[in-house]
């Protein structure tokens, strides 16, 4: 990969700055402070904190406050049209995989065939799974009891075993859409979904490798813990098996339709569901390669099947069917699963839409324009700056889709001229930043702090350097595909 702006098209047009560059500079980074210190200590919601923080990059730039607003509005607007649906639609989702107990029959035939020596390679590879899918936070509540029942059944360590289920859900929650936080990036750099869908996988399995089970078997060293008893009803101690996590793991989601003794769609039909819009998104990608001729009905085929929207509405209305019909629920299940889907990711939604507004407002001052410039006089590598801004901003905020949204936005002006598979790498350079070192301004530090039942300090020697040993990791798996894309 060319590394540097040294290829920047000439003829490439970006908005010409609104004021001088220190002015600029200074706008920017009193916009992003303002929402760090709105976040962190006057703990206000994201969404406000964007707001806020696109008004102060507008006005501290010299612009009036209407034209600030016409920004931000075109902005959110854009957004929440390009990413809203997406999140929107993966929610639902994700709720039916999990109340169909989909997600338990992924898990108990995975775990169930592995020996004591491959389970926590099995426990990564069904964090990864489920965490295709569903939200970190769903996935992890969802896996808890899993994770508990594995380690006191294997007498591994909870560590041992939770950590590369754990690197499984955060990688994907990083690296892959539908996620929020590569939606977001995707649609900010107008990069290729399919193509980023492809090498978001490509870099996830080894950086899950070497955060999961190779770090956890260390980290089970550092961190020695008793497997806590919440969740004891599902491991009844006569002649269990791993299929009664099912109902614990159904209950711990919130969910109401699945418990172990219920029908479940079967393992085939699960994984068939789940890989079906990874499938068509990157079906499109490979047909956009090979097939040249736009007028080949298989290219025109994929055009329409491989769109995000197209492919995540097919994988829905096909989980109906799938997932619910296998699991025997009623069709009232069905829309009751479907309806409860939202609510929980209406705020997210409002967030990433706050974020494209903030950055449309970035976009107008012309910041991105000087970065740009700044960057192609440094000889600076595009991939490596998208990383620093993202891990600076996560430290600051703990927010990976805050991070996500405003390293994205100052990294605009870079990506001009850039082929479609360099845009894609520096999307994922920028998921791989988001991940760096969860403290305690992140919400998922507290999650799996209560979860395993550890101190602050178990919990930085555990989770918070798997997150940084994935986010390096991921930063090198980068930088190594840049080689040769």
């Amino acid at each position: 990969m060319t590394s540097t702006l040294t290829h920047l098209a000439a003829g490439t047009e970006l908005v010409e700055p609104v004021a001088g560059g220190a002015q600029l500079v200074l706008a920017a980074l009193a916009g992003i402070a303002l929402i760090v210190v709105l976040i962190t200590i006057v703990k206000l919601h994201p969404f406000l904190a964007l707001i806020f923080g696109a008004l102060t990059v507008g006005m501290a730039a010299g612009e009036n406050v209407s034209d600030v607003l016409a920004s931000f509005s075109t902005g959110f607007g854009s957004t929440a049209a390009s990413v809203g649906i997406l999140i929107a639609l993966g929610a639902m989702f994700a709720k039916l995989l999990a109340d169909s107990g989909g997600a338990d029959e992924i898990v108990d035939t995975i775990v169930g065939h592995a020996s004591p020596r491959a389970l926590p390679w099995a426990m990564a590879l069904v964090g990864a799974i489920i965490g295709l899918p569903m939200f970190f936070e769903i996935g992890l509540v969802l896996l808890m009891p899993v994770i508990y029942l594995v380690a006191r059944r294997s007498q591994l360590s909870l560590i041992t075993v939770g950590i590369p289920a754990l690197a499984g859900l955060s990688a994907m929650h990083g690296f892959v859409p539908p996620h929020p936080g590569p939606v977001a990036a995707i649609s900010l750099l107008n990069a290729d979904l399919g193509v980023t869908l492809a090498l978001g996988v490509l870099v996830a399995i080894p950086t899950i490798v070497v955060a999961g089970p190779l770090f956890g078997k260390l980290a089970g060293r550092w961190v020695v813990l008793e497997v806590p008893d919440r969740f004891d009803a599902a491991d009844p101690a006569a002649g269990s098996t791993g299929a009664d996590s099912g109902g614990g793991a159904a209950a711990a989601a919130g969910t109401t339709t699945t418990t172990a003794t219920k029908a479940r769609p079967t393992f085939g039909i699960t994984m068939f569901s789940v890989l079906l819009p990874v499938a068509l998104m990157m079906g499109k990608a490979l047909v956009d390669i090979f097939v040249e001729d736009k007028s080949h009905l298989i290219r025109q085929t994929f055009d329409i099947l491989g769109q995000p929207l197209m492919a995540l509405l097919i994988a829905v209305v096909v989980g109906m069917f799938t997932l619910g019909g296998g699991a025997k629920m009623s069709r009232d299940q069905i829309v009751k699963t479907i309806e409860s889907s939202l609510p929980p990711v209406a705020g997210i939604i409002l967030i990433v839409a706050a974020g494209g507004g903030f950055k449309q407002v970035l976009v107008d001052t012309g910041i991105g324009t000087l970065l740009a410039e700044w960057a192609k006089g440094a000889n600076l590598s595009v991939v490596l700056l998208a990383w620093v801004l993202a891990v600076l901003i996560r430290l600051a905020t703990g927010s990976a889709t805050v991070a996500t949204i405003t390293a994205s936005s100052l990294m605009l002006g870079l990506v001009e001229g850039m082929s479609t598979g360099e845009v894609s790498l520096v999307v994922l350079a920028v998921g791989a930043g988001s991940l760096f070192f969860s403290h305690v301004n992140d919400a998922g530090f507290w999650l799996v702090k209560e979860y395993f039942g550890m101190t602050v300090g178990q919990t930085i020697k555990s989770w918070s350097l798997m997150e940084t040993a994935l986010s390096v990791s991921g930063l090198i798996f980068v930088l190594l595909l840049g080689l040769v894309v």
